[in-house]
């Protein structure tokens, strides 16, 4: 087993579900010092529950608030001393054509997947610069290529993979790495919880969960591309086909995308 974590403070946003709790499910045992936040209050309970002897830290946060941002890098902060490593991994979806969408679904995902991630990051920032540390996003290949019935996850992802390539370059002499991590399609509770044209919560997953990689996998991947300071992962064999095919084949992409997700001009993914 690595020693790379051991000791270290890592902070991880949306941690009660998913890629954040497979995370924390390996980084305990790896001798790190985790602090986690979620808006679901329950399962952060049994998260807790779950890992009374470790050093683990639970707030009942909202990203998209930039107090409970501040709440949540302060109080780690004074638990543990310091942030080594922020991973931002929080998010939500939609699945809505934008004829349908109210605008509102547009703002909420932007508000959690893009300002929760800068609020996070430069709130710890000043620490994370202290240790020589790292900062990662979780994004998506939708950071890459636009989806049909999710153009605000789209856009959201666009706008993190391009925030953190600059702040990338910006924290160079400062001996930082920022690394963007898109996963593919993955088990976790995204797509269930993923926005409808309401806002609202959609409750089922479009997609058979049972062939996707699961979040431990997709962890394992991000603990070593951490380590060895990677720039991008890009996770799945349909994801890196995806990226390649929209850089050099873009119109074949549309076509393939649009194959993908409409039957009979419906949206059924």
């Amino acid at each position: 087993m690595s020693t790379f974590f051991n000791n270290k403070v890592v902070a991880i946003t949306g941690g009660s579900d998913g890629i954040g709790k497979a995370l924390i499910e390996l980084l305990l045992p790896m001798g790190a010092k985790v602090a986690t936040c979620a808006r679901n209050q329950d399962k952060l309970y049994d998260l807790q529950l779950s890992n009374s002897n470790m050093p683990l830290h639970c707030i009942v946060a909202d990203v998209s608030v930039y107090n409970d941002c501040k709440l949540f890098i302060e109080s780690t902060i004074k638990q543990f001393g310091c942030i080594d490593i922020l991973i931002n991994n929080a998010g939500v979806s939609m699945r809505t054509l934008l004829k349908d969408a109210e605008v509102d679904v547009f703002k909420k995902v932007m508000d959690i997947n893009y300002f929760g991630t800068v609020y996070c990051t430069k709130l710890a920032l000043n620490c994370i610069i202290e240790n020589k540390g790292t900062i990662v996003g979780i994004s998506s290949i939708a950071g890459y290529r636009g989806l049909p019935g999710r153009s605000g996850y789209s856009a959201s992802k666009f706008a993190l993979n391009g925030w953190l390539e600059a702040i990338r370059t910006e924290l160079m002499d400062d001996d930082v790495n920022v690394m963007w991590v898109c996963p593919g399609f993955t088990r976790s509770n995204i797509r269930k919880a993923a926005l409808n044209d309401k806002g609202q919560s959609q409750g089922e997953s479009p997609l058979n969960e049972t062939h996707l990689m699961s979040a431990k996998e997709c962890a394992n991947h991000i603990l070593n591309a951490i380590e060895k300071k990677k720039r991008t992962l890009v996770l799945t064999f349909k994801g890196k086909q995806t990226v390649f095919m929209n850089k050099f084949f873009p119109a074949w992409a549309d076509k393939l995308t649009k194959n993908f997700f409409f039957k009979n001009g419906k949206l059924v993914k």
